[in-house]
């Protein structure tokens, strides 16, 4: 049950900081979406951290996440760059919360 509300806090972080990005376009009602969604996603983190998922995890998966979604949903939401490099990036993250999942199997 702690990973459902860790993919709760990732989505609500998400949605929380593209909010914000449509915010800053000028349309300053989505600051209300901004703050709930940074609410919801705190929130969330701390129910999967208190049942148990350790923190290092949760953490890096949750703000790992956080940005290789926010990165790759910009592309199509705002057509951001999305460039090799960066997605390259994106791969190395993915690897490094990879290996803090296997070392704390361990």
């Amino acid at each position: 049950m702690q990973y459902v509300f860790l993919i709760g806090a990732i989505g609500a972080e998400v949605i929380a900081t593209l909010s914000l990005r449509v915010a800053a376009m000028g349309r300053t009602k989505f600051y209300a979406a901004v703050a709930a969604g940074y609410l919801a996603a705190f929130l969330s983190l701390l129910v999967a951290l208190r049942q148990g998922l350790p923190l290092g995890i949760a953490y890096g998966i949750w703000a790992a996440s956080g940005v290789a979604l926010t990165a790759i949903a910009s592309k199509y939401i705002f057509s951001e760059p999305l460039t090799r490099r960066m997605l390259g990036g994106i791969a190395l993250i993915v690897a490094g919360v990879l290996l803090l999942e296997l070392g704390a199997s361990h």
